[in-house]
């Protein structure tokens, strides 16, 4: 079982001055998760190498057990380190694609041709994709087999805009992960405001927040038909 984690390499909020990247225990408990399975994990990201850390995810008010476990885990310090660059990365090979969010994939990841590419062939042969909290952005451009966006007609889940209402960035991202699902003719569904909550629908599973990343994981196991 082989899964392709891709993580943002964004790291400016915007106009703000402050930095963003990518959200560690949607990182850190999805690849848990992954690597207790037995499963064999890439990482990439845009440049390649050591992807940036939003610096609000490992304050002490976001840890989690997952997040402590990594703190102390050497060799998942040093994957993490070296991620590919996601230029270089076929979809070959690889059973699932699984997308940790932060704020940073709104600006790379949404755009990255790459990506885009790796999404719609991950789809086109029916294999499982899973986004959580802002990284369902990465389903902005890339289409279905129809033409039509790859969320359409599905049921999907991110960041709720009273979520980011509530971080205070409504008007600093460049758009809000549901507006844009539901503008791509996704069906949305949330549960409560930072409250675990994913769901899935065919081969795709989307996450609500941080909260919902270990949710999203056992998702995508359970489609690959993993024994946990």
């Amino acid at each position: 079982m082989k899964i392709l984690m891709v993580l943002t390499s964004h790291d400016k909020l915007g106009d703000t001055g402050k930095s963003t990247g990518f959200w560690l225990e949607e990182f850190a408990a999805p690849y848990y998760v992954f690597k207790d399975a037995g499963a064999e994990i890439t990482i990439a990201s845009p440049k390649g190498g050591q992807p940036p850390l939003d610096p609000a995810s490992d304050a002490d008010d976001a840890q989690t057990e997952a997040t402590e476990r990594f703190k102390t885990d050497k060799a998942a310090q040093d994957d993490l380190a070296k991620t590919a660059v996601l230029s270089t990365v076929s979809a070959d090979g690889f059973d699932a694609i699984f997308y940790p969010g932060g704020h940073g994939p709104l600006w790379d990841l949404a755009e990255d041709a790459d990506s885009i590419k790796l999404i719609e062939t991950f789809a086109s042969s029916d294999r499982p994709i899973g986004a959580v909290c802002h990284a369902p952005a990465v389903f902005r451009h890339p289409k279905g087999a129809d033409g039509k966006p790859v969320v359409s007609g599905k049921t999907v889940t991110g960041f709720t805009n009273t979520e980011e209402e509530g971080v205070g960035l409504t008007d600093i991202v460049p758009f809000l992960v549901e507006d844009m699902l539901k503008a791509n003719g996704g069906t949305y569904q949330k549960g409560a405001d930072w409250g675990s909550f994913a769901v899935t629908d065919g081969k795709l599973v989307t996450g609500q927040n941080p909260a919902s990343s270990e949710a999203a994981a056992h998702q995508i196991l359970a489609l690959l038909g993993a024994a946990e």
